[in-house]
């Protein structure tokens, strides 16, 4: 039947249980070991509140708490299938995926980033996405190289494998 038949309430139901898929992003989805088991975390969990919502008696609460876990079960899944694990940089001479680079950016204080996959970037927590503006120009740089970045110099002062906590 259609939802048009049907009482008002079902059909705020019936959207409000079809979520639109999260957006992939076009580029290659490069990641680290963490930003694996990151995502291998994220679509446990997902799967666990999809699991937990099948416990709700009335069918369109459960549809409700289904919707957005179902959603993000997709995207994970997605994401850890189409995951290309990049092995930690071997040498600190060149900037690379998993290299923590600190640089100077014209009169402010040394900043320092990771570079790491897309669904592991965090700049609050000190990593950015390798797609980023930063990344991008940073990559293939060593210590003492300038770049621009917008209208701003970075000056890359240090380059090494770490993970930032």
């Amino acid at each position: 039947m259609s939802v048009a038949f049907t009482k008002e309430e079902s059909s705020e139901t019936a959207a409000e249980t079809m979520l639109p898929d999260r957006p992939i992003s076009e580029h290659p989805n490069l990641v680290t070991l963490s930003g694996l088991k990151q995502l291998q975390a994220h679509l446990d969990a997902a799967r666990a509140a999809y699991e937990a919502a099948n416990s709700v008696e009335d069918i369109n609460e459960r549809r409700r708490q289904q919707a957005a876990p179902l959603r993000d079960a997709r995207y994970y899944a997605e994401r850890v299938r189409s995951a290309e694990l990049i092995p930690d940089p071997e040498t600190h001479e060149a900037v690379g995926f998993g290299s923590t680079v600190t640089y100077t950016r014209d009169e402010r204080p040394a900043q320092t980033y990771r570079i790491v996959g897309e669904d592991e970037a965090d700049p609050k927590s000190g990593s950015i996405s390798f797609a980023s503006p930063v990344a991008r120009a940073l990559m293939g740089k060593a210590v003492g190289d300038v770049v621009e970045v917008g209208e701003q110099d970075l000056e890359i002062i240090s380059i090494s494998w770490a993970e930032l906590r």
